[in-house]
């Protein structure tokens, strides 16, 4: 992520951290599990709620279903009963007219057409009489829940008994009036004058009771499907009116529970956030600030806590860099006032040797040159002790310039190729052509050559080789080192390269400070380069420092 888009985050996160809402929940004494729980319970509720109000309406659906139903069961019975009135008004009303084999083709048989038919009539009576049981069985609510499994509403009642006394009349009126008129006599034929005066009347009566069956049948029936139309338009809105309650009850419930997840979440996400950047910030050495968090939970704490390990760091950070510099100031001072009576003993010691002022026996001689030895390391040790506070002070300043890598390379391998020689160790150097003029400080990186060099000589056994190489690899020139000595273990490669620390080969051979490749890094890091190694033991080590190309090379 980019520093810009780490502004933008953060300022976000800030916005989000003031909001009124996020203040609130974070001030609440209570601890991030317990608004973590409320969070959590709070959510179930609503789902809950959802899932209740989910099962209400579904419940509503069924029994508006189980409402139609009813009322189709009843259709069904009404629809029943008005085929039932309207089969015996056509029969009355077509016994025995021309009509009536048109109506019901084949039904009576020649010899009877065109004459009234007591077969008919009797047909009649017995439809009537159908009529009035079902009716009445609609009446009583026990009979009706046990046969038709459905109860007759109030309104209805009416109607049915007033079908069942007219049914009941029209039975009466047939068996006692127009029954009687056949005198025995399966039919009355149309020619009958006297009969036919005396039936038609009759006939009239009965069709008119007959029509009032049918009536009142069909008024049931046509109710019935108009309340089954009416309860379905009811139903239809009711559902839509219920979805619509539901989905918004739903849609607020969701919007509740992402409120109350933004809120807990950015009440301890907005705190953890600024604990970081502020943590960050005292990694990186600011010890200026303090973290804001209005928490009044364990975040609070933490916060709290965060702005003490702040303030007692940054006091100890002011002690020691006050330690550091008394220390670099006396180390630097200590150094100059023991490198002149140093430089004194090696020089006199020198003479003597020399035997500028007479001879000196063998013994001597030997004393001498041990003086001059350990003179020279003593020296080489206040020097890097010098330059490390320096570097550690921030005193050292580069004179950079354009110098010759390739000369500087091949004047250390002359250095240390005297000792080489001494030692049975072969040195070697190869450079590209490419690989010459390079801005630094020339004396800094020769010092990091000869520090390499000369360990490299001081760890390679008889026998063996030191190779030195310079390439021009992606805009940066290597130097590599390369020896065929016990190599380091993995688990050094790093710590080496701190100060006073060695390898477990450097510490067994008890020589040197482990001061030249701290100086090393230093120098070539202060020149924005990187040295690293890579090593295998038993079979050697290779050190690498990269400078930045110069781009007066080639």
């Amino acid at each position: 992520m980019s520093e810009e888009q780490e502004r933008r985050a953060a300022a976000e996160g800030r916005r989000r951290i003031d909001d009124p809402l996020v203040r609130a929940v974070a001030r609440l004494p209570v601890k991030v599990r317990t608004k973590l729980l409320i969070a959590f319970v709070g959510t179930s509720l609503l789902l809950v709620a959802v899932g209740l109000l989910g099962q209400l309406v579904l419940g509503q659906s069924n029994d508006r279903v189980a409402s139609v139903r009813a009322l189709q069961e009843r259709a069904v019975e009404y629809g029943k009963l008005q085929a039932q009135a309207g089969y015996l008004r056509d029969v009355l009303a077509e016994n025995v007219g021309p009509d009536y084999n048109v109506v019901w083709p084949d039904t009576a048989p020649p010899e009877i057409r065109g004459v009234f038919s007591l077969a008919v009539d009797l047909i009649a009576v017995d439809a009537a009489s159908r009529i009035k049981s079902d009716a009445a069985s609609r009446i009583e609510s026990a009979n009706a829940a046990d046969q038709l499994r459905f109860t007759p509403p109030t309104q209805d009642l009416e109607v049915l008994r007033r079908i069942e006394g007219t049914a009941e009349e029209l039975r009466r009126f047939m068996n006692q009036d127009v029954i009687p008129v056949y005198g025995g006599a399966a039919t009355i034929s149309i020619e009958d004058e006297e009969l036919i005066a005396e039936m038609v009347p009759l006939r009239a009566d009965a069709e008119a009771l007959a029509r009032a069956l049918n009536t009142d049948a069909t008024r049931l029936a046509n109710g019935t499907r108009v309340e089954i139309k009416d309860l379905i338009a009811r139903n239809a809105s009711s559902f839509a009116s219920s979805r619509t309650v539901f989905i918004g009850v739903a849609g607020g419930a969701i919007i509740l529970a992402l409120l109350l997840g933004f809120v807990l979440s950015w009440s301890v996400v907005g705190p953890i956030q600024k604990i970081g950047t502020r943590l960050a910030a005292i990694a990186s050495g600011d010890f200026s600030g303090h973290v804001e968090v209005q928490n009044r939970d364990e975040l609070g704490a933490l916060g709290a806590n965060v702005n003490r390990m702040n303030d007692e760091l940054r006091r100890l950070y002011t002690e020691l860099e006050a330690a550091s510099q008394h220390k670099s100031a006396f180390l630097a001072n200590m150094s100059h006032e023991l490198r002149t009576p140093l430089n004194a003993i090696i020089g006199f010691s020198q003479v003597l040797r020399d035997e500028m002022f007479g001879s000196v026996n063998e013994k001597q001689a030997e004393y001498l040159d041990d003086i001059v030895s350990s003179g020279n390391h003593l020296l080489s040790l206040i020097n890097d002790v010098l330059d490390l506070s320096k570097v550690e002070a921030g005193q050292v300043e580069l004179e950079v310039h354009p110098f010759s890598l390739r000369e500087a390379l091949e004047r250390g391998v002359v250095m240390v190729r005297e000792r080489a020689t001494e030692e049975g160790v072969r040195v070697a150097f190869v450079a590209d052509p490419e690989v010459d003029v390079v801005d630094g400080d020339e004396r800094r990186i020769k010092q990091v050559i000869f520090n390499l060099l000369s360990n490299a000589v001081k760890f390679t056994p008889a026998g063996g080789e030191v190779d030195v190489s310079a390439t021009q690899v992606n805009g940066e020139v290597r130097v590599s080192v390369a020896d065929t000595g016990p190599g380091v273990a993995p688990e050094d490669w790093d710590r080496i390269f701190e100060e006073f620390q060695q390898s477990e080969t450097g510490i067994g051979q008890r020589e040197g400070t482990g001061l030249g490749l701290a100086l090393s890094k230093r120098f070539v890091e202060l020149h924005g380069g990187r040295i690293w190694l890579e090593s295998e033991l038993g079979r050697g080590s290779t050190f690498t420092f990269a400078l930045p190309a110069s781009p007066f090379a080639p």
